[in-house]
């Protein structure tokens, strides 16, 4: 994708840069860049070469969430057409979310600027979130009528807890990087400078091991707040059973075995 695309996409050393490049509107969310965001992640979903995904947004905000402009194109619709609009709409959205969410490989936001409603619906779908200090979140769907469509209602709780995922979530308020920090919606702080790079860095070192064990391990983890320890234990011994047959345990046992026999 080049320059002029809503969404950019690149790959350095294995993880891909996936960024939101809308920085006249703040990187609001149109239809348009909607679709770009969901082919730029398949792709990355599909190529054996990405071993980790990092989300970031051009210029100085991360995401301001879905577009205004597009909003009030979609209530001048016909009234009987509305609902429907919304509807396939929101299937848009949910399928971009749920790449995002189930994708087989670490995923970081790196946040390097305000974030706000479906913005921070989307930092929240990734495994983590390395939040520039200049960095800010706010569900701010309240101000608009609106619930959190991005995720949200279902990720917010499980990172901070549901009083205050409900308290963020009914005041829309704005959160900065250092609470952000306190109350877990981050999971680590780094200087605006430094930011791609940390989360470059960090998305190699969570990506080093097996592909396979990788992908596994996230779906069951994934699940598992929702599911019983019978569930996790059996999903585990079927993911087990897959893994004892992959190239990377088969190298790594004949590795150690080769280390120890030179040590006797």
């Amino acid at each position: 994708m080049d320059s002029s695309s809503l969404i950019t996409y690149s790959v350095h050393e294995g993880i891909a840069l996936v960024t939101l490049n809308r920085p006249e509107k703040r990187n609001a969310l149109s239809d348009a860049m909607r679709g770009e965001f969901i082919v730029a992640l398949e792709q990355a979903s599909a190529d054996k070469a990405v071993r980790a995904v990092v989300v970031t947004g051009n210029g100085k905000s991360f995401c301001s969430g879905g577009d205004i402009q597009g909003m009030q194109q979609r209530l001048q619709a016909p009234s009987g057409e509305i609902a429907f609009n919304g509807w396939s709409r929101q299937k848009r959205t949910h399928h971009a979310v749920s790449l995002l969410h189930c994708m087989p490989k670490p995923t970081i936001a790196a946040v390097n600027g305000s974030s706000a409603g479906l913005g921070t619906d989307l930092a929240l779908c990734c495994d983590f979130i390395l939040a520039s200090t200049e960095a800010s979140f706010a569900w701010s769907y309240i101000h608009r009528g609106l619930v959190p469509d991005g995720g949200g209602l279902y990720f917010l709780p499980r990172r901070v807890g549901l009083s205050r995922a409900k308290e963020l979530i009914f005041s829309g308020r704005r959160v900065d990087a250092q609470e952000a920090l306190q109350l877990g919606i981050a999971d680590r702080i780094s200087d605006p400078a430094n930011l791609l790079s940390e989360a470059i860095a960090w998305a190699k070192e969570l990506s080093q091991g097996s592909p396979a064990a990788l992908a596994l391990g996230k779906a069951i983890l994934d699940a598992s707040l929702e599911s019983d320890a019978h569930d996790v234990f059996a999903q585990g011994s079927q993911a087990q059973s897959i893994c004892y047959t992959t190239a990377e345990h088969h190298q790594a046992v004949a590795d150690f075995l080769a280390k120890t026999a030179r040590k006797a």
